[in-house]
């Protein structure tokens, strides 16, 4: 199965960067990224006709900063909850656009990394750039296993700490 991985986030919004940092670390591994702002109508029109999407992005749940969540699923059940978003609509609002719109990928994959500081500024925090390496790790190895049969995975939370 093809997979398009997008990772979004701000540079200068301290944690927000933490899916962009993803993205980058995942391209020096040799793995093909994509970094988006998570603008929602430049996420839906890079899924397009893609049958497996992989998206990273801080969020806010009121869990422990540095904290992975990982949804999967055709949109992935996410938690009404806070969304930090310094472009307006984001992530989470993509996501509902594109089911309205009928336009999702055949299965998507999101995890979120805590985030717990998104003023202005390059500062990020020592438990999101734990976690940056971890979920890179983590994806990485998924793409690694796409020729086996796919393990029934139930995975709400991975701790960073």
């Amino acid at each position: 199965m093809k997979t398009q991985i997008i990772g979004c986030g701000n540079r200068n919004r301290m944690d927000d960067a933490a899916g962009a940092l993803v993205a980058e670390r995942l391209r020096r591994m040799g793995i093909a990224a994509e970094i988006q702002d998570g603008g929602a109508f430049e996420l839906i029109a890079s899924w397009e006709r893609q049958e497996h999407v992989i998206l990273i992005d801080a969020v806010v749940t009121g869990s422990p900063g540095g904290t992975i969540h990982v949804w999967e699923g055709t949109p992935p059940r996410l938690p009404r909850t806070q969304q930090i978003s310094s472009h307006g609509f984001g992530l989470a609002e993509a996501l509902r656009l594109g089911k309205a719109l009928h336009c999702l990928p055949e299965h998507i994959t999101v995890y979120g990394i805590e985030g717990g500081e998104f003023g202005v500024g390059d500062n990020i925090s020592p438990e999101v750039l734990a976690a940056v390496t971890r979920v890179a790790d983590l994806i990485a190895a998924e793409l690694r296993s796409q020729d086996l049969p796919p393990a029934e995975t139930d995975i709400v939370q991975l701790s960073g700490h």
